[in-house]
């Protein structure tokens, strides 16, 4: 049971990934992305192996719902699964398996796609993506996580939440933003105070990686 959102950002071409889970330890098992290539999103008795294959679909070339439809066909299981994908040129498209737990929710649109299962209400996913799309100017960081916090506001899981994550690609292998809150009875608040002491830090971080010899790198 989880609540995520996978976006990409037309203006730097970053994509992400955020989500709130029932179990512990999601953002280990919940997503797969990476810029330039796409984010894949598999929820709900989550297998990270099918994520994996989804991005390996993606480099190969595959649309978003050329991606999802090779997915459903390689699992047995797919009645159990919810699935996003976001392809390298902001197309979207989803799947929910029969046996999700209710409510279920799908909120597709370009360069960004909400999904929910074992919610108090549909309308999370689409909160969570209006908020997402409010500010375009804003990083894609600190939208995700607005649409997190947005996502809880408008009911969230049906269970108590315990994990929560929010990643951001720079480059295929390069994470801008990585933070994870594991296990916590408030997780969402946990990952927002993260990312409140992260965010003046990123770019620095991103710059010693692609630049060590810049003069600006604080220390």
């Amino acid at each position: 049971m989880a609540f995520s959102l996978i976006a990409r950002c037309p203006r730097t071409n970053h994509i992400g990934a955020v989500s709130c889970a029932v179990a512990m330890a999601a953002g280990a098992r919940v997503v797969h992305c990476a810029a330039g290539v796409g984010a894949v999103l598999t929820q709900s008795r989550s297998d990270a192996r099918l994520g994996a294959y989804g991005m390996t679909l993606l480099a190969g070339g595959r649309t978003a719902q050329e991606t999802v439809d090779a997915m459903v066909a390689a699992t047995p299981h797919a009645q159990w699964r919810q699935i996003a994908v976001l392809d390298a040129a902001g197309d979207t498209a989803v799947y929910s398996g029969a046996r999700i737990l209710p409510e279920m929710s799908e909120a597709p649109a370009q360069d960004a796609c909400a999904i929910g299962a074992g919610l108090v209400s549909a309308l999370v996913p689409p909160a969570m993506l209006r908020t997402l799309l409010a500010d375009p100017a804003l990083p894609l960081a600190e939208r995700l996580m607005l649409a997190l916090v947005e996502g809880l506001a408008a009911g969230g899981n049906r269970a108590p939440a315990q994990s929560a994550f929010l990643r951001v690609m720079a480059g295929r292998d390069l994470p801008l933003v990585d933070l994870r809150v594991d296990w916590d009875p408030a997780p969402v608040a946990a990952l927002r105070a993260l990312w409140d002491r992260y965010a003046p830090l990123a770019d620095d971080i991103l710059l010693r990686a692609v630049d060590p010899d810049n003069p600006a790198i604080r220390s």
